[in-house]
């Protein structure tokens, strides 16, 4: 089986991509992810499998597996960085707060929609305050921040009064544009690769698992989570049996790091510390066994859904996997090879 994944994965990330870039086109900042949370059931209903909505608006998927007693929890999110409307000014320009790590210096002058309750959709461009470099002389020296930075609305509105009457309140959702693109080399450039770029290549996995029909030794899940922006994606819906969860998240590309966007990092420990030491031999043995790219990263500045599990209280071991990207929480980029260097370890250490 080993010999047989590691030649003949194109047609497998060529899946990916094009599911990633499917899902990218879908908005979904934490707090708004019906809509992505609905496509991720049907796609993996379309692969046969039993997938239901939780009650934190998840998706749990069954991919099924021999032993049931030694489960693992595979955990992607769907949910992305993105604001909310926090105060309509007088001048008919929005405050925006962030939903997630949201930073408002790489945000600057991208499009955005404005999701109402009630009301349809607006558009606007997130832009610092008096943006024109010809009339303001301290355009080059403010800091950019969700208080020196507002959304301009595409509507002809010059007060509050105006906004209000378009149906747009506090409280709505301010989705960034992604900018998806595919380049002819094989990397992915967008906002949000986190982690929607995971979420495609566990549907890469579930289809070849079902393509090559190929039962895993253990019973696994996937667990597409909804609000792993803000720390608690990972803390329900765990089966009983399981024993191990892995979270596939990005995996981080930057100084002092051994990723590149090309390979999959197998993360030894993150801000919330160690990953459990069996898990991460078992990976790293796992990739040698398939012949995938892979290097063992420490990350300074991170935290995953297995942590949330675990924080939970669950008792499980954890792990955590990605494919490299750089830049993240910004405009990201990533390969095509990094997402099949992830697909093979998967395959390699699940099954």
């Amino acid at each position: 089986m080993a010999t047989k994944a590691k030649n003949n994965l194109k047609k497998y990330t060529d899946f990916i991509m094009d599911k990633t870039v499917e899902l990218l086109q879908i908005d979904s900042p934490t707090g708004y992810t019906d809509d992505a949370a609905a496509w991720v059931q049907k796609e993996f209903q379309a692969l046969g499998y039993d997938a239901a909505i939780t009650g934190k608006g998840g998706v749990l998927v069954t991919i099924g597996g021999k032993d049931k007693t030694n489960g693992i929890f595979v955990e992607a999110h769907t949910d992305t960085l993105g604001g909310m409307v926090s105060t309509i000014k007088s001048n008919g320009r929005l405050t925006v707060t962030p939903l997630g790590g949201m930073e408002a210096n790489n945000a600057e002058t991208e499009n955005v929609r404005i999701v109402t309750k009630f009301n349809g959709d607006y558009e606007g461009t997130f832009q610092l305050i008096n943006a024109s470099v010809h009339v303001n002389g301290e355009y080059r020296d403010t800091s950019r921040t969700f208080d020196s930075c507002e959304v301009v609305i595409d509507e002809d509105v010059k007060s509050k009064e105006d906004v209000e009457k378009l149906g747009i309140g506090v409280g709505d959702i301010i989705c960034f544009e992604p900018n998806t693109r595919i380049t002819k080399s094989g990397y992915i450039k967008s906002r949000f690769l986190d982690d929607k770029l995971s979420v495609g290549i566990l549907l890469g996995y579930a289809k070849y698992l079902k393509d090559e029909k190929i039962t895993p030794s253990r019973a696994v899940y996937i667990h597409v989570t909804v609000y792993e922006e803000v720390g608690h994606g990972g803390c329900a819906s765990v089966p009983a049996g399981v024993t191990e969860a892995l979270s596939v998240d990005m995996g981080c590309v930057g100084e002092g790091l051994n990723c590149t966007e090309r390979q999959v990092s197998i993360c030894s420990k993150d801000s919330g510390g160690p990953y459990a030491y069996s898990v991460v031999k078992g990976l790293m043995e796992a990739g040698k066994k398939m012949g995938a790219d892979f290097v063992v990263d420490v990350y300074p500045h991170y935290g995953s859904d297995v942590e949330a599990t675990l924080r939970a209280g669950y008792d499980v071991r954890h792990g955590l996997i990605g494919a490299g990207v750089y830049a993240s929480h910004g405009y990201e980029r990533s390969h095509r090879d990094g997402a099949e260097n992830t697909l093979k370890l998967l395959i390699g250490y699940i099954n």
